[in-house]
């Protein structure tokens, strides 16, 4: 019972900070552009996708559960 002293009390305090610290992303104005930066981090710049125009080929290993492949990569040292 004396549990419920210490916790209930802790819980309030920190629902308390996090109602605080919310309410301080809103006067920052963290939510003004939810989609700006998210549509502007994928959009930048006019270029068109990159395409290799001869891709390397693929390599092969052997490994104790079969064979694996490792694209446009040198084989692993072991």
């Amino acid at each position: 019972m004396i549990d419920f002293f210490f916790l209930v009390p802790l819980a309030i305090g920190m629902g308390l900070v996090g109602l605080a610290s919310f309410m301080w992303t809103l006067k920052s104005g963290q939510y003004d552009d939810l989609e700006g930066a998210a549509h502007r981090i994928l959009f930048e710049g006019n270029e068109g996708p990159v395409l290799e125009k001869h891709p390397m080929p693929c390599s092969r290993i052997k490994t104790e559960a079969g064979e694996a492949e490792f694209p446009n990569m040198e084989k692993p040292n072991r």
